[in-house]
């Protein structure tokens, strides 16, 4: 069978993750001659399944209680028994959130494929896919063959186009699955940080920060307003964030998350490949620093040599002249 899967969870939504995964879906199923199907696993998933519903060709929603919270293990038998014989697909596609990386392995186990992650494009090659993806820091692409079946992938964010709506909504349907919670597990609390409008990985303007700001005061004086007049989002080095100047959700870098702003704008960072790799993908890079030969300005289309103190203020002062 040619058919594609993808699997979303309710609790992110029809977001640009899901969007682009549902983008990548459409063209894989199209070159394979096969359908898009749709798994959405989670509570009040109505509204996510009626948009799924209008780029694909099947969607599946598995509402049951037990799956209202998100637990690995019971998360994982659900998407085995829709992924397996009742659903069965050449490929099973997940986005590139905390949850799908830590499913899409096991799940491949599960059901004797082959898995890979951070692609940046899948396609079909023969009886097989394949898989490109950045390596050594964003410096060389590889191209990884999946020769068992399923193929089952995350994608990284905002690397696919949204599919075009259909002229015919694809059937909604809900899947009563035998499955309980996990017991060896649970949830004992939740606090939710507060980190802006949107994620980092669907953010269109990202201001980042590194070793050289100092601490963790400029964050807030300094950066934090310059973000507020691009409306962006606030990142940092792992520097940064391993000192505990801001949290390790704000980490980018290729054990951070991996990004694909329209404009990323570094501020005292250095640009060591392993930062490089997760904004690869970025389509503009601004950097200031006091190095000249700092590697950011390598990969920056526009860079400034100079203190960010004396950069950041002025930056700030011309953005709020233009938005009067």
């Amino acid at each position: 069978m040619n058919d594609v899967l993808i699997c979303l969870f309710s609790s992110a939504g029809f977001d640009k993750a899901a969007q682009g995964l549902a983008g990548a879906g459409r063209r894989l199923a199209d070159e394979l001659g096969g359908q898009l199907r749709a798994v959405i696993l989670g509570s009040e998933a109505e509204s996510l399944a009626l948009e799924i519903a209008r780029v694909s060709d099947a969607v599946t929603v598995a509402d049951q209680a037990e799956l209202a919270e998100y637990q690995p293990e019971t998360c994982l038998n659900a998407l085995v028994e829709l992924c397996g014989e009742a659903l069965e697909a050449r490929a099973v596609l997940l986005a590139n959130d905390t949850y799908s990386q830590e499913i899409a392995p096991r799940l491949a186990y599960r059901l004797g494929g082959s898995a890979v992650g951070d692609g940046v494009e899948v396609s079909a090659r023969g009886e097989h896919l394949r898989v490109s993806r950045q390596v050594y820091g964003g410096k060389a692409q590889a191209v990884i063959e999946l020769k068992r079946r399923p193929a089952v992938v995350w994608l990284r964010a905002r690397s696919f186009a949204p599919p075009a709506h259909r002229e015919t909504p694809g059937a909604i349907t809900r899947a009563a699955l035998d499955i309980k919670p996990d017991e060896r597990t649970r949830i004992v609390e939740r606090k939710r940080e507060t980190g802006g409008e949107a994620r980092l990985e669907e953010a269109r303007v990202i201001v980042s920060g590194g070793r050289g700001i100092g601490g963790p005061e400029p964050f807030e004086t300094e950066l934090k307003p310059l973000a507020e007049l691009l409306g962006a989002q606030m990142a940092a080095s792992r520097a940064a964030c391993d000192a505990g100047w801001v949290p390790p959700t704000w980490q980018i870098g290729q054990t951070g998350k991996k990004v694909t702003p329209d404009l990323y704008l570094a501020i005292a960072i250095t640009g060591a490949s392993q930062h490089m790799a997760g904004i690869s993908e970025a389509k503009t890079i601004a950097a200031i620093n006091t190095d000249p030969d700092a590697p950011i300005f390598k990969h920056s289309r526009f860079g400034i040599v100079a203190d960010y103190r004396q950069v950041v203020p002025l930056l700030r002062e011309k953005l709020a002249a233009l938005q009067k």
